[in-house]
């Protein structure tokens, strides 16, 4: 049965549909929140809150894009509010860990200090929008529906992020 279709059938109440849409998704979230999550925190506690959502809300899916998409843009959002609720938001967007999604291999250590502080004085939300687009490669149209948000929205994120990054990595440089 295709995604599409699961999801048709968890909007019903279809718990079956829901189970077997848990087993496809429960590996592929807890690789996703590895590489966005301090290993301190918990993948399992995110992934049933995501998934809760998912079960609450699989009729307001408009097929506008993948199921996944919408599933990843869920557990994004879930993980976002839990580190933020765990005071752990700062600590992940500045740990040096190389699975941390801020961290660009091919940078400088410099370059990278540098990047990732003036990162860390944005707002959550301007910094999300540049990290979904720049770092990850989403689409603009992606990292609106990832963040729950119009697409206008986004864009306009992205353009204050871009001016206050500006500003801020001329301050610190």
């Amino acid at each position: 049965m295709s995604e599409a279709l699961l999801l048709q059938s968890v909007a019903r109440g279809d718990q079956r549909a829901f189970e077997e849409l848990y087993r496809r998704y429960y590996r592929r979230l807890v690789r996703f929140l590895a590489k966005r999550i301090p290993p301190s925190h918990s993948a399992d506690e995110i992934i049933n809150d995501t998934l809760f959502v998912v079960w609450k809300r699989a009729s307001q899916f408009r097929n506008s894009s993948q199921v996944s998409t919408w599933i990843f843009g869920i557990a994004c959002r879930v993980a976002l509010k839990s580190l933020r609720k765990h005071k752990l938001w700062l600590k992940a967007a500045t740990a040096d860990d190389p699975t941390n999604p801020l961290v660009d291999p091919r940078r400088t250590d410099e370059e990278h200090q540098w990047l990732t502080a003036g990162l860390c004085r944005l707002p959550d939300k301007q910094r999300l929008s540049l990290v979904l687009t720049y770092h990850f490669g989403h689409s603009v149209e992606q990292a609106a529906l990832m963040a729950d948000c119009p697409v206008g929205t986004m864009k306009a994120r992205m353009f204050h992020a871009r001016g206050q990054l500006r500003l801020h990595l001329d301050a610190l440089g």
